[in-house]
């Protein structure tokens, strides 16, 4: 990946996430199944300009999905689990 945007699709904001930034300093983002922990590394300290300790990721796979008499199935994705060491990120104050 060269384009640090390309790696972050976004934060997952659930009550599960929310539970661990308060109680762990660790944040939850969905990112590119291409992705690797560098990659991700570098993409949130540059773009938060935070300190990263450590990073999990989790390869979470797609539902299968009924419209009607068509199964389907939704797509796989990734999420990576970030432990911050210095510095801080707050969504809930962008909302």
């Amino acid at each position: 990946m060269k384009n640090i945007y390309d790696v972050l699709m976004g934060p997952r904001l659930t009550e599960k996430a929310n539970q661990l930034q308060e109680l762990n300093e660790k944040i939850v983002f969905r990112v590119r199944p291409e992705a690797n922990k560098i990659e991700i590394k570098n993409a949130v300290e540059e773009m938060f300009k935070v300190k990263v300790k450590s990073i999990t990721t989790a390869n979470m796979h797609g539902k299968k999905k009924r419209v009607g008499k068509f199964i389907g199935k939704t797509k796989d994705w990734k999420k990576a689990y970030v432990t911050l060491s210095e510095g801080k990120i707050n969504f809930a104050d962008e909302l």
